[in-house]
């Protein structure tokens, strides 16, 4: 097991404070901790605080920001650690950037703060975009009452697992026909025409960490099936190969690799951001009709968008390119499916227009967000607990640990209240099974 990397200047902090490290905490519904334990949080923010300075040097080592796109404004909803808005405003730093939200379940990221949106004009941003390039959430509504299934949950959600791959490297035993393979042009233009046969396999491939297939019912008693996951390796692979082309770097706190979309990088990668969108499409909506067979009945309603992505859009009377990190487009009429911790309420929501709509870009939350790390989480909290959880909650689980415990995360009503103004929520939706990787799963295709 790795060591703690903040436990020697949490150990010294406890140690300041007059305190012995060792002793034991006792918590509810917890597992006790050492005292030193209780510092960590401190002992990371220092650390997080020097990286951010160290970054912000880089940064001004950069070729300096144009006069105009100085001091652009940011726009945050709900409250954050120092660390993340630091982050943020470093990626702001850099580049024609026009305007920056963070999103109330915003945390840090990788370069950008997930939750993190940036105007950029005649720019984009490639590690804002980030490694999971196109991930995003889709939810459809059925004619088949919960009540009509109630009584083979347990067999369905079985079914779910052994029909879809969940986990790291898997490939789909199913062969996928989409005429996105067809499309010669846009491999060829994105250059990841390597890739293609690769890809082909891992289509409908969930993936580890915070991806799901969830089932849940509405208000009225319908069954919903919602499913959270991008575009596996091959916008891993394309993010790789354009971040290094383009200088950049991997890292939390990094500058941010932007590039001009007139440019021969910028064209390429934007034609392999398209091409990965795609296909983040064409697998989230493989899942869903096979879960759908796998329960029955007929579609009714359906709501899809990337989360992790960059779009064209007038803002303001300018074209710009925004850029969403762990961030749901909600234009005026515009819904978008949201996700709550593992076994919490889901929402379909709507964007309303308002000033602090198009202060906010136009964005929303994509999740509860994340108050613990997953190492973090793995620390607080127990099997049992969570377990005794959802149980309560009427959840029945397949796969997971504890680095999605719903004690990790945010309460998703919470996060939504910070946006009142902005969105409007259409639908609640209960969760009565979810099937994520198995315990130990860890995917390189980052989120």
């Amino acid at each position: 097991m790795r060591s703690d990397p903040y436990q020697e200047r949490a150990r010294a902090l406890a140690v300041e404070a007059g305190l012995d490290p060792d002793a034991r905490i006792e918590r509810l519904g917890q597992k006790s901790m050492p005292t030193w334990c209780t510092f960590r949080d401190a002992a990371r923010k220092e650390h997080m605080a020097r990286e951010t300075a160290a970054a912000s040097a880089e940064i001004a080592m950069i070729a300096p920001q144009a006069s105009e796109f100085q001091n652009s404004p940011l726009k945050i909803f709900g409250e954050h650690d120092d660390a993340t808005v630091a982050q943020m405003r470093n990626c702001m730093a850099v580049g024609n950037v026009v305007a920056g939200v963070i999103c109330a379940d915003g945390h840090l990221g990788y370069a950008q703060p997930v939750g993190g949106v940036i105007a950029y004009e005649k720019q984009i941003s490639i590690s804002g975009v980030g490694f999971d390039i196109g991930c995003g959430n889709m939810a459809v509504r059925l004619d088949t009452p919960f009540s009509a299934i109630e009584g083979r949950v347990g067999e369905i959600i079985r079914d779910v697992q052994k029909v879809i791959s969940f986990g790291v490297g898997r490939t789909n035993d199913e062969r996928v026909e989409h005429e996105l393979f067809d499309d010669s042009d846009a491999w060829r233009e994105s250059d990841m025409g390597e890739y293609r046969q690769k890809a082909v396999t891992q289509l409908g491939t969930v993936g580890s960490g915070n991806h799901y297939v969830d089932l849940m019912r509405d208000e009225a008693g319908y069954v919903w099936i919602g499913v959270h996951f991008g575009s596996r390796g091959l916008g891993h692979t394309s993010a790789t190969r354009y971040l290094k082309a383009a200088g950049g770097k991997d890292g939390m706190n990094v500058p941010p690799a932007v590039i001009d979309e007139d440019s021969e990088l910028g064209r390429r990668y934007i034609a392999a951001m398209e091409l990965a969108g795609r296909y983040s499409y064409a697998g989230r909506e493989w899942v869903i009709e096979r879960v759908r067979k796998i329960i029955g009945g007929a579609v009714t309603d359906m709501v899809h968008n990337h989360h992790n992505y960059a779009w064209r859009e007038n803002h303001g009377g300018r074209d710009l390119w925004v850029v969403r990190k762990g961030a749901t487009p909600a234009f005026p009429g515009q819904r978008g499916f949201v996700g709550g911790s593992m076994g919490d309420d889901a929402v379909i929501i709507e964007g309303v227009d308002s000033e602090q709509s198009k202060a906010s870009l136009y964005s929303t939350v994509h999740g509860a967000g994340r108050l613990f790390g997953r190492k973090e989480a793995k620390r607080r909290f127990d099997r049992k607990t969570m377990d005794a959880w959802l149980q309560d909650r009427g959840v029945t689980l397949i796969g997971a640990d504890l680095d999605e415990s719903p004690m990790a995360y945010r309460r998703l009503p919470e996060v939504i209240a910070h946006h009142a103004g902005t969105v409007k929520v259409l639908h609640t939706l209960r969760p009565f099974a979810v099937v994520m990787a198995g315990d130990g799963e860890f995917d390189p295709y980052k989120d």
